[in-house]
Parts: structure tokens; C-alpha cells; sequence
């Protein structure tokens, strides 16, 4: 007898999430933060409530076999749900089992099983959600609601004897502290990118002439390395704060985060400026046409017409920049610019991954949350637009 398999995409994350919740380690226990630790497998947890995990496994299972017509993918997304929130569950309750049975310096972490499938969950909501609705806000909707019994378990600390969350304790300021600096560089470098981008883009949407030239200047920009790029700031800004004191005094140096925003609105131009002449000539020339028929001037028909009917390719340019800022923020560690980096590199150093997690995580987790603002704004202008 030959099962037919209607759902390949889902069959295939369900085989690498089965090899890897079996066949890796789901759990590390240490007896300190910088001492390896002994591998817990997930058969050596399931007994008891921890059985449960097998459940939304197996309806998965059952799932691949169906086809992903729009109430399967429904619950799919509902399954692979349950299943990242059984998952942190019974990794939170083995840490706290763990943590009573050892001593205070005793560190439990998820291992690479634990890891994977946490991301195959996702993966596999994210896909199913992807065949409920064509639309980016409702699929952005479905996606909080995937996430929500997890955060509501991670905020109800279920999982404060987890490595990673001791960390966070224990350096809760210096979290604080770099999450203010990572938006600070954000806002700090969109701001003058729009402000340079924007004219950048609008002169070379009219002037073919000065076209070609603006844009392999910023496609030279574009492909020096980001270390390299900051390197060569530090000799420059640090003679003009010497030569200009009042510019030390507002925070102009050659390290710090001077150096790190002047970098990044150069690296942020090239997408800007594209998108920017991309959105204008995306505008039909019947549309240009018509607006010059019935007396609009060239300044009216750009933000009449032109503007509004180029804002989600612009948008679009935008959320790109600020993800690839959100990014690149973390390498301008090393010249002092702080953010997440500064974390990320002290674990680095000290040879502590739960360190490193601790920033690199909050960096993914903003550039999720980036990027799904403005698919918002985009999709809300579409429909908008309809």
C-alpha cells in the first residue's frame, strides 16, 4: 500500500525536526557558564506531562498526508504552534528540575535539537500561514499568534533557569543599555539617509546624465567591507574633533558612534537611492499625462501623483536599509559604538555562547520586527490604494 503525500514542504520540516528532537542533544547541563556541558537527550525527558510533545508531532504527521488546502494549513500553523510552546515548556520544567538538583553556578541550555526545533516550528507556521492568506498583515497577525504561547511562558518565568535567561539577569543594565544604543543607531542613521537618499533618488530619476555617476560611486561604497569602512573613519573624524572642539563636545570622535552612523547612512544609500528611482518610474506616463492635462505643475504632479503611487516600492527600499542597518549595527561594536554588538563580542572573548546568544537573539528579533513593520505600512497602502 503507497501513501500519497500531498504536502512535501510540510513532510520534509517534519523529518528534519523528528532527526534532529531525536537524534541531537535537546538539553546541556554545566556546572558553570564556561565549563562544556554533558548532553540530555528529549527520550531521556519524555515521561510523565512531557509526553504531550509526541502529540502535535504525530497530527503533523497526519497533516503531510493531507492536502494544503486553506483549513489543513489552519491547522498546521495551530499544530506547529502548540508544538514551540510544548517544546519551551519542557525545557523551562527540566532546567527548574535540574536547577533543584544542582548548584547555583550549574547552567542548563538548549541544545542544537532543542534549537532546531524550535526553528522547524516556525518554519512550519510560517509556511502554513503562507497558504491561509496572500495578505502581509494577516500572515504579520498569524505569526503573533504563533508566538504567543511562548512569550506568554517566557514572561510568566517558566523558563528562568534557562543559561540564556540567568544571563539576561544578571545583566539586565547592560541590556537595557544596549538596546537604547542598537535604536539609537537605527533612528540616528535612517534619519540622514532619507534626508540625502530622497533628493539622491529624485535627482537621478530626472537627470540621466547624473545617473550613472551617483550610482557607481555608491556601488563603490557599497562593496568595501564594513570593517574596513569604519577603519577608515576613525583618522578623519578624529582630526576634525581636534580641530573643531565643539564637535567633541556633541560626541564627533574618531571611535565611538560617530564613526558607525557616518558609515552606515553611506552604506544605507544605495538601496535608498534605488528604490527611490525605482517607485518614480514605476508611475505609468498615461497617469503623468493625465494630471498635466488638467493643469497640475510639475511640483503638484510629484507629490500629488508621483509621491503616493511610488511609496510602497519606496517603503519597500526603506525596510531594507533599516534591516541591513539593524545588521551592520552590531559589527560597529568594535569601534566602540556599543549596541548589541558590545554583548556579542564580550562573549565571544570570554568564550560564552550563552553571552553571545544574549545578543545576537534581541538583533534577529528586532530585524523580524523591522522588517513586519513595514511590510505593514506596505500592505496597508496597497489595499489602500485599491
Amino acid at each position: 500500500m503507497i501513501i500519497a503525500v500531498k504536502n512535501r514542504v510540510l513532510l520534509t520540516l517534519l523529518i528534519l525536526l523528528l532527526l534532529a528532537a531525536f537524534g541531537l542533544p535537546f538539553l546541556s547541563y554545566a556546572p558553570n557558564r564556561l565549563l562544556s556541558g554533558k548532553s540530555i537527550s528529549l527520550i531521556s525527558l519524555l515521561h510523565g506531562p512531557a509526553l504531550w510533545l509526541l502529540v502535535p508531532m504525530l497530527v503533523l504527521a497526519v497533516l503531510s498526508l493531507l492536502a494544503p488546502v486553506r483549513r489543513n494549513a489552519l491547522l498546521t500553523a495551530l499544530t506547529a504552534s502548540v508544538l514551540l510552546a510544548l517544546t519551551f515548556w519542557l525545557s523551562g520544567h527540566a532546567a527548574q528540575q535540574l536547577a533543584s538538583e544542582g548548584s547555583r553556578l550549574a547552567r542548563t541550555s538548549w541544545g542544537s535539537g532543542c534549537w532546531l526545533i524550535l526553528a522547524l516550528s516556525l518554519l512550519m507556521a510560517a509556511d502554513a500561514l503562507t497558504r491561509v492568506t496572500a495578505s502581509h498583515l494577516w500572515r504579520i497577525l498569524g505569526n503573533l499568534l504563533v508566538v504567543l504561547p511562548a512569550l506568554v511562558l517566557l514572561f510568566s518565568h517558566q523558563l528562568d533557569q534557562l543559561s540564556l535567561l540567568k544571563e539576561y539577569y544578571n545583566r539586565q543594565d547592560v541590556f537595557d543599555a544596549a538596546l537604547l544604543q542598537h535604536l539609537t543607531i537605527l533612528l540616528a542613521t535612517l534619519v540622514p539617509a532619507l534626508v540625502i537618499g530622497i533628493p539622491l533618488g529624485v535627482l537621478c530619476f530626472r537627470s540621466e546624465r547624473l545617473q550613472t555617476p551617483i550610482f557607481s560611486t555608491l556601488n563603490i561604497i557599497q562593496t568595501v567591507p564594513s570593517i574596513a569602512l569604519f577603519g577608515l573613519l576613525i583618522a578623519p573624524l578624529a582630526g576634525l574633533a581636534k580641530a573643531l572642539p565643539w564637535l567633541a563636545e556633541h560626541g564627533v570622535s574618531g571611535i565611538g558612534m560617530a564613526p558607525a552612523i557616518v558609515a552606515l547612512v553611506l552604506y544605507a544609500l544605495l538601496p535608498l537611492v534605488r528604490s527611490v528611482v525605482a517607485g518614480l518610474q514605476s508611475v505609468p506616463a498615461s497617469v503623468i499625462e493625465s494630471a498635466s492635462g488638467m493643469g497640475l505643475t510639475r511640483g503638484q504632479i510629484f507629490l500629488r501623483v508621483q509621491l503616493p503611487l511610488a511609496l510602497p516600492l519606496f517603503l519597500t527600499g526603506v525596510r531594507i536599509l533599516a534591516v541591513q542597518t539593524v545588521g551592520m549595527a552590531v559589527v560597529a561594536a568594535l569601534i566602540g559604538a556599543g549596541g548589541f554588538g558590545a554583548i556579542v563580542f564580550q562573549g565571544l572573548l570570554s568564550s560564552a555562547l550563552d553571552l553571545v546568544l544574549l545578543g545576537v537573539i534581541p538583533v534577529i528579533v528586532m530585524a523580524v520586527i523591522v522588517d513586519s513593520l513595514f511590510k505593514f505600512l506596505v500592505s496597508i497602502l496597497e489595499v489602500s490604494r485599491r
